[in-house]
């Protein structure tokens, strides 16, 4: 008997699970808090929750995690060296730490614009080998003809030995600014990538498993580890990837939109016939339009955990916090310290200053603080403390900047009532400890003028407006959003109906079921294992590859004769259509099995879909201006359900 080990590392909670290979069943589960920044705290101890039995007989280790998101958007990947190669326009400033623009690049049809000058790039190679971690190159037209980022690659890799990413690697679609990027945010990733991917190779070693390692890609398909530490980037957004892929096996549907309740966040995504639906023009982090491909969803800042806090009306996040309900069970006093804990004035309300807010240190090591955050550091400690509390330590508040920016920085986590405390006051979800959210709820409710279960109920059907908001404004992308919650907020005997099921998932998501069903008129579907639906989806993920070859004349005065292919491995050159036509059929199918042999699959178990687009306007009678072909391998990597 065989079983398959997924593991989800989201951003408040890690889940593990094994499934039976033979029949997909679930045989265990477990769950434990994400840990920063080493997230192998957290996997360790998701993993210890699982039947040892059953890991002994794992063959397949498939993994999700936020770490490329993360550190994106905490800013702390490592230092990279940018070559630009071409003279074209830079928008905006690209996040390496050291840029050069070189002469060289590309015309449309890969014809060479000015030779490479390779001996700036040696120079700019040596000069800031001893400051970076990688490289990254991004040539003009790089995509029509790779040989000057090949080149680039060739000698900076001999002269430092770093990592060098390479535009064309990552991406097929034009736009050499927007590759500059994606190689960029590649390059950071790449060391930290490494780090963990070794640190679960070890993990998985020291527990005498004998398993293919996975991780889960962005658009819902799979890669194997060498493939992760070539482009980590890949791997970005894979949370929400492996909830629509979790709640689609989970439910038996193929096509279903599903809304994803974590701890931080919800995510509200479709598939469709089995395909999720990607971004067309590739996904956006930290601010950063890339061209890697991922699923189209929509994240709020709504989640199990967001905080609640009072400042003139209820308001919820968008911060995440530690529940109250969770403290208590982690800090013996801290019951205590919240029902002793001061109710400020009305008018002092802010989102730090509340009765039922806390702070206390994560232990996280901070790089160069100023005198102030260290003030403030060394003020808070190891054990929970109030704004009152830091107060009478520092003889006079502390500014919510510097505390912003240790939240930031993870050095600090908060505490506060969440919407996990009030479904524990209603007794929906207990899983910890109930008298600290009801001692919460009690402060918080002085504010409403309602009572205490009056306002929890309050909150729980606020947080399920949210939702409703997320996955109509979603469905309904570019309709006025405005009056989307418009009409989600205001009494009035309306619903929208959606004609495909939703499926909810995330640990107490049964909870607002009721609020949503009268929200929305749609089959809502809550699975048995919903708690642990993204550790599932890493699992069933497809291991999936796509390859785009383009076709085109070499001059359009003579469009019948001498064509341009180009491929991912370079720019070739034919006499005739034909002949063009087979040679891009030949080498896209080798193109898709060779970057697929790393699966250890037979080739006979890839299944691959061609699919042809011409670009031939009103009335051309001609060879087509221009020919795209699509080669999409699939293959199942994972479980086998004989």
């Amino acid at each position: 008997m065989q079983y398959s080990l997924g593991i989800d590392a989201g951003g408040t909670y890690t889940d593990a699970v094994i499934l039976r290979d033979s029949d997909s069943k679930i045989l265990d589960t477990g769950k434990a808090v994400t840990t920063y920044p080493n997230l192998m705290t957290g996997i360790r101890n998701a993993i210890n929750e699982l039947n040892p039995e059953y890991l002994k007989q794992v063959k397949l280790v498939s993994v999700s995690t936020t770490l490329s998101t993360n550190t994106i958007l905490e800013k702390t990947g490592y230092p990279v060296g940018l070559i630009l190669v071409g003279n074209y326009t830079v928008p905006r400033e690209l996040p390496a730490d050291y840029t050069i623009m070189v002469n060289g690049g590309h015309d449309s049809n890969g014809d060479e614009l000015q030779p490479l000058d390779i001996a700036a790039v040696e120079q700019f190679a040596v000069s800031f080998k001893n400051k970076v971690s990688a490289f990254a190159v991004s040539s003009y037209f790089s995509t029509r003809n790779p040989e000057h980022e090949i080149k680039i690659k060739e000698v900076i890799l001999k002269l430092t030995g770093h990592p060098v990413v390479c535009g064309h690697e990552l991406s097929q679609e034009l736009g050499a600014y927007e590759r500059a990027a994606t190689a960029v945010l590649n390059a950071q990733l790449i060391p930290i990538t490494y780090q963990f991917i070794h640190s679960i190779m070890n993990e998985i070693k020291e527990r005498n498993i004998d398993a293919k390692v996975l991780m889960l890609k962005c658009d819902g398909s799979v890669i194997d580890i060498k493939g992760a530490k070539l482009r980590p980037i890949e791997t970005i957004f894979s949370g929400p990837a492996a909830s629509i892929m979790g709640a689609s096996h989970l439910s038996g549907l193929d096509t279903c939109a599903v809304i994803d309740v974590g701890g931080t966040s919800t995510d509200v995504s479709i598939i469709k016939n089995g395909v999720p639906e990607l971004c067309e023009k590739g996904a956006v982090v930290g601010g950063w339009q890339t061209r890697v491909k991922a699923i189209k969803m929509e994240s709020s800042a709504n989640g199990g955990d967001s905080h609640i806090w009072f400042k003139k009306c209820i308001r919820v996040g968008p911060r995440r916090v530690i529940p109250l309900c969770f403290a208590a069970v982690n800090y013996p006093n801290f019951k205590e310290k919240l029902e002793k804990n001061p109710i400020p004035l009305r008018t002092m309300l802010n989102e730090h200053l509340q009765p039922t807010k806390f702070f206390v240190s994560t232990g996280a090591t901070l790089n160069n603080p100023t005198e102030s955050e260290q003030k403030l550091l060394e003020a808070i400690g190891d054990e929970p403390v109030s704004i009152h509390d830091i107060l009478n330590k520092m003889n006079r508040f502390p500014s919510p900047a510097v505390l912003d920016s240790l939240l930031n920085q993870r050095a600090i986590q908060a505490i506060g009532f969440t919407p996990t405390d009030a479904l524990h006051v209603l007794g929906e979800y207990t899983e910890w400890d109930v008298e600290a959210a009801q001692i919460g709820a009690r402060k918080l409710s002085r504010f409403t003028q309602m009572g205490v279960i009056a306002f929890c109920k309050k909150v729980k059907q606020q947080v399920a407006k949210n939702m409703a908001y997320s996955l109509m404004s979603f469905i309904m992308e570019g309709k006025g959003k405005d009056g989307i919650k418009m009409l989600l907020e205001k009494e009035v005997p309306v619903q929208y109906k959606v004609n495909i099921p939703i499926v909810l998932l995330g640990g107490p998501v049964k909870a607002y079921y009721g609020e949503l069903k009268s929200l929305i008129d749609a089959e809502i579907i809550v699975p048995e294992q919903a708690r642990v639906g993204n550790a599932v989806g890493a699992l069933v993920g497809k291991g999936i590859k796509r390859i785009e070859i383009t076709i085109r004349p070499n001059s359009m005065e003579n469009p019948d004769q001498n064509f341009l292919v180009f491929t991912p491995a370079g720019r070739k050159k034919f006499e005739h259509y034909r002949t063009a036509m087979e040679y891009s059929q030949k080498v896209g199918e080798e193109l898709i099995l060779d970057s697929m042999k790393d699966f250890g699959l037979p080739d006979n178990s890839i299944k691959i879909d061609t699919s042809i687009e011409y670009l031939v306007p009103p009335g051309w009678k001609r060879t087509p201006m221009e020919t795209k072909i699509t080669f999409v391998g699939v293959c199942a990597p994972g479980f086998s359900t004989d």
